[in-house]
């Protein structure tokens, strides 16, 4: 039977978005999500976002399978998709004031803002070793500007978790960075034992970054929303940028902050609707 989508992007970070709210239990497979995924025989795409029934007070629940067909924590550039597409489903102008949806890294609330923009209160970050994952410090303590051998070179990494695992280093140069050979290492490095994502920042100033990276279960993207704000705190935290910032992605630009008042990382960007169809 033919299932009815919708297709998003959000700064080139491109998803099959499913109205799965007549049940808890996702439309189709992760197997079956993979083909959906391949850009040649299938839809393509980066990842799968089912939109189900809420849970715990929450408006709604997103479910989200990789292109590789491994499911996420969460997705930063997904769930502002997902905010616009409920927008659709409710039949609703982009201007409600926010959907409270439940993830599996806690409740997200993106609100949709007159511009087109979406803006995400992506919760507090998480830096302890035991809570990225990581062994590369003890569990209780932070992992800020610490050496990690990969393929031979010694990169100085901090690691950040925004309810998935992020590893970013800071380089002069990203686009001298060869994502499709050193991505894969240090997605699957030992010390992470969940795999982890992995962000190449640049720093333009203090309220610019670039980035590049590397998702786990999905290899290079255009955009990476948890990724952005993973890399702001750790601009932070390194004493390398300020608490707002731009971040500017291949796929465009995200507005960043690391509120001063409770701690909160807030993300604004852009989701827009490609197509839709039945497959």
């Amino acid at each position: 039977m033919a299932i009815e989508f919708s297709k998003y992007h959000g700064l080139g970070n491109d998803f099959i978005l499913i109205d799965n709210r007549s049940s808890s239990t996702p439309l189709i497979t992760p197997e079956a999500a993979v083909k959906w995924c391949d850009r040649h025989f299938g839809i393509g795409a980066d990842g799968v976002i089912f939109a189900l029934p809420g849970d715990n007070g929450a408006d709604y629940t997103m479910r989200i399978f990789n292109s590789d067909g491994s499911e996420p924590e969460m997705c930063g550039n997904g769930i502002r998709c997902l905010g616009a597409f409920l927008a659709e489903l409710e039949g609703l102008s982009r201007t409600k004031d926010y959907y409270r949806i439940h993830t599996l890294a806690g409740v997200m609330t993106p609100q949709l803002m007159d511009d087109g923009q979406v803006k995400v209160d992506m919760g507090l970050p998480r830096l302890l070793a035991e809570e990225i994952p990581t062994t590369l410090a003890p569990a209780d303590s932070k992992v800020i500007n610490q050496p990690l051998e990969v393929a031979g070179k010694t990169w100085d990494v901090t690691c950040v978790s925004m309810g998935n695992p992020h590893c970013i280093t800071f380089v002069e140069d990203v686009a001298a960075i060869q994502l499709e050979t050193i991505g894969p290492k240090f997605e699957h490095h030992p010390v992470f034992p969940q795999r982890t994502n992995t962000e190449f920042i640049q720093v333009v100033n203090r309220n610019y970054l670039k980035m590049r990276v590397w998702e786990r279960g999905a290899g290079i993207t255009l955009a990476c929303g948890t990724g952005a704000c993973a890399s702001l705190v750790a601009g932070v935290l390194n004493d390398l940028c300020d608490r707002t910032a731009t971040i500017e992605l291949p796929g465009g630009l995200l507005e960043i902050e690391w509120s001063e008042i409770d701690q909160r990382i807030y993300m604004t960007g852009p989701a827009e609707r490609v197509f839709t169809g039945k497959f």
